[in-house]
């Protein structure tokens, strides 16, 4: 694969990538969003980015659909062999980034209860609990799990994340 970038960077994911994006997205999760999950993201217009390495390696993507005021983050996920170097919360910096120059005052998400991981990541990067949302996640034989929502104030924490 041809050099692409010194460093991680940011592109949108093409329809043509999705096998990588799915071999990633099986692997992470349990109960995976489906091919067309995606495909439908893409035409709807959502905001569908990958983070990739200087030879063009997944490192993870995530997928956002922009509101009014508001910007709801629907999927966010590292590869697993790369978890723990800081591409969530480099993904996260980029979405609120763009979130802020739509102007929109509010991030959102929800989390499922037991990725306790991912709650503390979102905790530690200044989103808070607001709500629960009962049976939102499959969880196979157990039935369904709750998700956690929670918020970000893009206005309140001003350029405290940049």
């Amino acid at each position: 694969m041809s050099r692409t970038t010194d460093g991680p960077a940011l592109r949108p994911v093409q329809l043509h990538e999705l096998d990588q994006l799915m071999a990633i997205e099986t692997q992470a999760y349990p109960f995976p969003w489906s091919r067309g999950n995606f495909i439908d993201s893409i035409v709807a217009g959502y905001r569908l980015c990958k983070r990739i390495d200087g030879q063009g390696r997944w490192l993870g993507y995530y997928v956002a659909m922009a509101g009014v005021d508001e910007t709801h983050l629907l999927n966010l996920t590292v590869a697993p062999p790369f978890e723990h170097r800081g591409h969530a919360r480099a993904m996260l910096d980029e979405l609120v980034a763009w979130s802020r120059n739509r102007a929109a005052a509010r991030l959102w998400l929800e989390v499922r209860a037991s990725n306790q991981r991912a709650q503390a990541l979102y905790r530690r990067y200044g989103f808070a609990e607001v709500g629960l949302r009962r049976g939102y996640y499959p969880a196979g034989p157990l039935g369904r799990e709750n998700a956690i929502v929670m918020s970000l104030d893009l206005q309140e924490r001003g350029d405290a994340l940049d």
